[in-house]
Formats: C-alpha cells, structure tokens, sequence
C-alpha cells in the first residue's frame, strides 16, 4: 500500500473514532412549551447534544430558527408531543414559535 492510501485510510480511522466518542458523550436536554413559554428560557448544551421541543400546552405550536449557527423548523405539534434537534456547530441558537411571536428562547452550543 502506498504512504498515501495508507494516511488517508489511518486518517479515516481517526475521524470515525471522533465521531464516534462524540456521539457517545451526547446528552439530550428538553424545554418544554408550557403558558406560551420555553422553560427554561436559556440553554446550555455542547455540540452534539439533542434537545427535545414538547408542547405541554393544549394548542399547536411551531418551533424554528433562523439562526445561521443552527437553522431548522419543526412545523406545528399539539400538546404531548415533542420534536428533537441535534446542534452540530458552537454558537448562539435563537429560538422561536411561529404561532405565538412572544416565545423565545437562547441556547448556547459550546465546543
């Protein structure tokens, strides 16, 4: 094998094995939407960690972000369901609901 083949098979290696430890070291967090609120209101996770949106109030809401460090939507849910997101990149994640403008949320993704 040549000394190329063999770096860049030895560099994939290394990068499966960093997927790997990051993937088991995941936490998953919730915020809940109760009285047309996120609770909590701020977030701290770490890149790789899920968090998990569920609707406790008796009406649809619609989850999103426009965030450039994490952008995504979550359409509308009723009461007793929740949607997840997984954050990749560190930054600051704005968080909405399309239905009730006054909710609002931060979480802080850390490397």
């Amino acid at each position: 094998m040549s000394n190329t083949k063999r770096n860049a098979v030895i560099s994939l290696a290394f990068t499966m094995i960093a997927v790997n430890v990051t993937a088991v070291h995941a936490d998953e967090y919730k915020a809940v939407q109760k009285d047309k609120t996120f609770k909590p209101a701020s977030l701290k996770v770490k890149v790789g960690d899920t968090v998990d949106f569920l609707n406790e109030d008796d009406f649809f809401h619609n989850v999103f972000s426009l965030s450039d460090i994490k952008s995504f939507d979550l359409g509308s849910y009723p009461k007793g369901q929740g949607r997840k997101v997984t954050f990749d990149k560190p930054g600051i994640v704005e968080v909405e609901c399309s239905i009730h403008p006054e909710m609002q949320m931060k979480i802080e993704v850390t490397p």
